[in-house]
């Protein structure tokens, strides 16, 4: 079982986890109306994901013989000026569940949970592969500016995603 103050942290951690998969579906639905199905297609994608990284963290709770507490998952609230500020706000928000991996990994840290430690470094890394990910996308839309060319090749690449990283 896990420390008291640990199985509140990794409970927060859930809801954040599910709420990122709520917030990629609703920009997953976004661009979809645009009609950047391939940006769409990867942002479900990436939904997915956030939501199986939830699902990992309840089933090292439940291995734990620890609770496990969902919570309300909030309304995501959003104003796009196009798919550059869409994958802004994605890298800003991968930034923040970054920083609560880490105050995750710290207070494992501090309660001496070297198990849970352990379990958080898996996290830290594909934080950082997710972070490197979008940025490289940001950086190609904004070399490539208001170029439809250039964002029908990129929404034709992203579609190909068929699961895992892109």
């Amino acid at each position: 079982m896990v420390s008291e103050k640990i199985n509140e942290i990794l409970n927060e951690q859930i809801n954040k986890e599910f709420y990122s998969g709520y917030l990629y579906l609703s920009m997953s639905a976004h661009l979809h109306e645009l009609g950047l199905f391939g940006f769409a297609s990867w942002l479900k994608l990436q939904a997915k994901e956030e939501v199986e990284h939830g699902l990992k963290l309840l089933d090292y709770l439940l291995e734990r013989n620890s609770f496990v507490t969902l919570k309300q998952i909030s309304m995501p609230e959003f104003e796009y000026q196009g798919v550059i500020s869409v994958f802004q706000k994605i890298y800003e928000h991968e930034k923040c569940i970054t920083s609560s991996v880490m105050q995750v990994a710290k207070l494992a840290e501090d309660e001496c949970d070297r198990k849970t430690l352990a379990f958080i470094d898996w996290f830290i890394e594909e934080q950082t592969e997710e972070e490197q990910m979008v940025k490289y996308i940001i950086k190609r839309l904004e070399l490539f500016g208001e170029d439809k060319v250039a964002l029908y090749l990129m929404d034709k690449e992203l579609g190909e995603r068929r699961g895992g990283k892109n």
